[in-house]
């Protein structure tokens, strides 16, 4: 498994093959196999462009939840969180470890849309115990990606 390559790519999934080629030193031919390899052992999920949604004028709200859950004799968490996943509104879903057990990212077009998903759909699942919804008010960074645009402070730049 060539880390450097999957490095690249996190950081960038459009760089061409001859970029890649230079940059790793692999032959181009060997560097389209490995990553066909990797895709094929799903070593590689996908490619997607991170969007600053904040500069669209398409409402858009995000917010992260909490969900405390009674894991299932032999699945543990796994069941509740493959429902939890299967919602469009959801982004993703991560096991935690500490004060909850699930943390779910959600997308809607509002802030009482979301809650009333989280009220009528993710709290309504069985072995989910409690909820907490935090909603998100400004991305800074994403995906390892910077949002946001240096404004440069020109207040110093007079003197009397």
């Amino acid at each position: 498994m060539n880390m450097k390559l999957l490095k690249l790519l996190s950081k960038n999934g459009r760089m061409s093959i001859e970029e890649l080629s230079t940059m790793t030193g692999m032959d181009q031919a060997d560097l389209v196999l490995e990553i066909k390899e990797m895709e094929e052992a799903g070593v590689i999920r996908g490619y997607k462009a991170v969007i600053d949604w904040e500069r669209l004028d398409d409402t858009y709200v995000s917010a992260l939840i909490e969900l405390k859950v009674t894991p299932k004799a032999g699945l543990g968490f796994e069941e509740v969180a493959k429902k939890v996943m299967k919602y469009p509104e959801v982004e993703s879903v991560y096991l935690m470890s500490g004060g909850y057990d699930l943390s779910v990212m959600v997308k809607g077009k509002t802030f009482q849309g979301v809650a009333m998903f989280v009220a009528k759909e993710l709290s309504t699942l069985e072995h989910v115990t409690s909820t907490a919804t935090h909603f998100v008010l400004r991305r800074y960074k994403e995906l390892d990606v910077e949002l946001c645009d240096e404004k440069k402070d020109d207040r110093g730049l007079y003197s009397f």
